[in-house]
């Protein structure tokens, strides 16, 4: 397993492995984790890729993997596109590892990056203040 690219910015770490596949097949052992915060992805290949990018995120202090990240994403899409690893324009896959389906969005428009995606609501209440 090759790691081309590492990137921290404050208690979250990233990791960019060579595949989707490396990316899907880690086992987070939490407790080495130590409650850092740690991002990993891999790029999809093949023809009938349904994404560009394969996203993971561990989230040490709970113990536990985030279905779908925006904030994530978003530094991954400032440090990766910055370095000519990804297009200015992609969709990210995030969740598979835990029985879900999250497609992320992203754009980077001059400085700007755009992060995008649908929902799946499962409360809906109104709050008065």
């Amino acid at each position: 397993m090759s790691v081309p690219f590492l990137f921290q910015q404050v208690d979250v770490f990233a990791v960019m492995l060579s595949t989707r596949d490396e990316v899907l097949a880690l086992r987070p052992d939490y407790s080495a984790l130590a409650g850092l915060n740690v991002g990993v992805l891999g790029k999809w290949t093949g023809l009938r890729a349904e994404a560009d990018v394969e996203v993971r995120a561990f989230m040490g202090d709970e113990y536990a993997e985030d279905p779908v990240t925006g904030s994530l994403n978003a530094s991954l899409a400032q440090w990766l596109i910055a370095e000519g690893e990804l297009p200015e324009r992609y969709v990210s896959s995030q969740g598979t590892a835990i029985g879900r389906r999250g497609r992320v969005w992203v754009e980077r428009a001059g400085t700007t990056i755009w992060i995008g995606g649908q929902v799946q609501p499962c409360i809906s209440r109104t709050v008065y203040l």
